[in-house]
């Protein structure tokens, strides 16, 4: 195997991880499953990944990485040019792993834990209350990075793979509409992604809604 090949699902948090090989100029084959559906597919993700998650990430030398905040460094690592993370000595290194873990031990949870309130075996008048709760809290955990956000990138005048999980995430409940009432220095990084041309094609497959 000489490419990486990255399997995910459209609209998903594989959306990241595709920007950012787009942005190394990586060679890779993407594989695009329904995830969550039984079936062949679902079963060869599940002897790669035993969650069965997306992104998961099979390398050149047949290794399988997963998790994002795992993907995203080691492609940081190999592939410098493309700056997806600042280098261990620049002075935006410290807050630029803050948020990583931030958006992925705190934010992305909230999606994951609400997107299926049935899984909790919890009564249907409860489920649909619990998620809506759980996305006004994720609002407010947006509105933490949205406080110390710059311009015209999350770190400033340098762009990092924190701007590619705003970009992707940002469509995710309660949806852009709300996002962009609660976060508009944040939309606006979103916007910036959007409109760079190593990103659109992709940003537009994976969400049909962008403009």
């Amino acid at each position: 195997m000489s490419k990486y090949v990255l399997i995910g699902s459209e609209g998903c948090g594989s959306a990241i991880v595709e920007l950012a090989m787009l942005k190394a100029g990586a060679q890779f084959e993407l594989h695009e499953i329904p995830y969550l559906q039984p079936g062949a597919e679902r079963d060869r993700l599940l002897e790669l990944n035993p969650l069965g998650q997306v992104p998961t990430l099979i390398m050149p030398d047949g290794n399988v990485m997963t998790e994002s905040a795992a993907i995203i460094p080691h492609l940081a690592d190999v592939f410098a040019d493309a700056q997806l993370a600042p280098a261990p000595n620049a002075p935006q290194r410290t807050a630029f792993l803050r948020w990583l873990l931030y958006i992925v031990s705190e934010i992305y949870p909230t999606t994951t834990f609400s997107d299926d309130p049935a899984r909790w075996q919890l009564p249907e008048a409860i489920g649909k209350a619990y998620k809506v709760t759980v996305d006004e809290y994720r609002m407010t955990l947006w509105g933490h990075m949205e406080e110390v956000a710059d311009a015209p990138y999350f770190l400033g005048e340098n762009f990092s793979a924190i701007d590619l999980y705003v970009a992707v995430m940002c469509h995710w409940r309660p949806g852009k509409k709300a996002f962009a009432r609660h976060c508009p220095k944040l939309t606006q990084i979103a916007e910036t992604i959007a409109g760079d041309p190593i990103f659109r094609g992709a940003l537009k497959r994976n969400f049909a809604s962008w403009p």
